[in-house]
């Protein structure tokens, strides 16, 4: 992001949008994960070896600029990792294997970006809801970390619909204003790759 100034000039603002959307997010996720007393500390199915795909160029370009925050040792490493974490995702896929591989943001237990990390990573582990027009609620259950600590608590609700509709509209928004036409669906290691 810092080698191109004039890109990070058209896409500040729309990454400014991005942070105050993923801020409404932590504060929604912090209170039902209160409420339920979770935590992910010394869970055995690490979230962060989790085959996500990622739907937006918005989150691809604020990855970026979390990774160029860093310095660039550390940045060398991560783009390393994502290009070995690529191609054996491409091996275990191939083989028709269940991909089970750790982010390439994560050292040691810790996402080097954690500010900047995707929507999914803010939102996964606890039950929720989504609202299509027109139809009954889609429900999601919590982790197996989630159901192990909180199997006896009421669900309270925590709908991410808000939220998938302000990432939607904010990606139209910023694809107009860069002309961007594809559809975008990678996996962390894919975007640093590419």
């Amino acid at each position: 992001m810092k080698s191109n100034p004039e890109k990070h000039k058209i896409l500040s603002p729309f990454l400014n949008r991005l942070a105050v959307i993923f801020a409404d997010i932590d504060h929604a996720y912090l209170t039902s994960s209160s409420y339920y007393n979770f935590h992910c500390k010394g869970c055995d199915e690490n979230c962060c070896m989790t085959h996500f795909f990622h739907h937006t160029h918005m989150e691809y370009f604020y990855i970026l600029e979390g990774i160029s925050e860093l310095d660039s040792t550390l940045s060398a490493s991560i783009y390393k990792k994502a290009r070995e974490a690529n191609q054996q995702s491409i091996s275990s896929i191939q083989q028709g294997d269940t991909v089970r591989l750790m982010c390439p943001l994560n050292s040691n237990g810790i996402c080097l970006i954690y500010n900047h990390r995707p929507m999914i990573c803010r939102m996964h582990g606890i039950p929720h809801e989504l609202r299509f027009p027109g139809k009954q609620p889609v429900f999601g259950k919590g982790c197996k970390a989630f159901e192990v600590q909180c199997e006896k608590k009421q669900y309270r609700p925590f709908d991410r619909t808000p939220f998938y509709v302000s990432m939607a509209n904010l990606e139209k928004d910023m694809k107009q204003q860069l002309g961007i036409k594809e559809k975008f669906k990678k996996i962390i290691a894919q975007m640093l790759v590419d």
